[in-house]
């Protein structure tokens, strides 16, 4: 399995000072939740992660090999990248677009096989998208899109996840099963790393978390040990009040903060 390393990696942010290097160890088995308020830098990072940006400075490799000497190709069979917001330029059916994922594995012009097919199939039944496979893309909801993104990244079969957003549009249900998801695919020996809005999302399900701060600080390590209200309401901006609930430790807005 693959392991994604950062050495003294500064991401590119426009017209922003440079922010502490970050020197992170994404291992397999881990399931990783950056956290941090809009603005902060988490897509820009997981762009630079997945090496459609270039950092400011620093490195970042595929177990010990830079990104930057390795070919597309190989880069697509390790991990994959699920974004935010997508663009369906091209009509196509749900099927089509989750046979994407296996693009990296197919010579020129080669055409997918049986077994790539049943790959897209599982992965679909996996995301609930069953029955839906002739459907065009352009007809399905918001939250149907999203994990149809899922489905194709899992059908590419990466070692590694890099995710933006995963839970975007989805209603509770779909939450929880696909945070349920990325921990499994953590815990089968993968590595999942993912920008999240939730903190009590990513305060249930990540093993580790990675805090950015708008100011360019960061910090990062097992999540017991990130999960400080203090760090937290630096974090944010935000008073914030801990309770337990079912045996976990959830967090819900104080009274102050909101807007100025």
């Amino acid at each position: 399995m693959t392991s994604l390393n950062t050495q003294d990696l500064v991401v590119d942010i426009p017209e922003r000072a440079d922010g502490d290097a970050l020197n992170l160890a994404v291992e397999p088995g881990q399931f990783w939740g950056v956290l941090g308020p809009n603005g902060a830098g988490k897509t820009t990072l997981l762009h630079t992660l997945a090496g459609l940006r270039r950092p400011r400075r620093g490195e970042v490799s595929l177990d010990s090999t830079p990104l930057r000497r390795l070919r597309r190709r190989s880069i697509a069979r390790a991990l994959a990248v699920v974004f935010q917001d997508r663009q369906d330029s091209l009509p196509a059916t749900v099927l089509e677009t989750a046979l994407i994922g296996r693009h990296p594995y197919l010579a020129p012009w080669d055409l997918e096989t049986a077994e790539d097919v049943d790959i897209a199939r599982r992965a679909l039944d996996r995301l609930e998208l069953t029955g839906m496979e002739n459907r065009l893309v352009n007809t399905l909801s918001g939250g149907e899109r999203q994990r149809l993104a899922l489905a194709t990244a899992l059908t590419q079969e990466p070692e590694l996840w890099l995710a933006d957003e995963p839970t975007n549009h989805l209603d509770l249900r779909h939450q929880v099963a696909v945070m349920a998801m990325l921990q499994e695919e953590a815990q089968s020996g993968r590595s999942v790393l993912c920008c999240l809005h939730d903190l009590n999302l990513a305060a249930r399900w990540c093993s580790h978390l990675l805090l950015l701060y708008p100011d360019g600080r960061s910090c990062w390590g097992p999540s017991e040990t990130m999960l400080v209200p203090g760090a937290l309401e630096d974090l944010y901006g935000q008073p914030l009040t801990a309770a337990e609930v079912a045996g976990r430790r959830v967090f819900v807005p104080a009274n102050g903060g909101g807007l100025k």
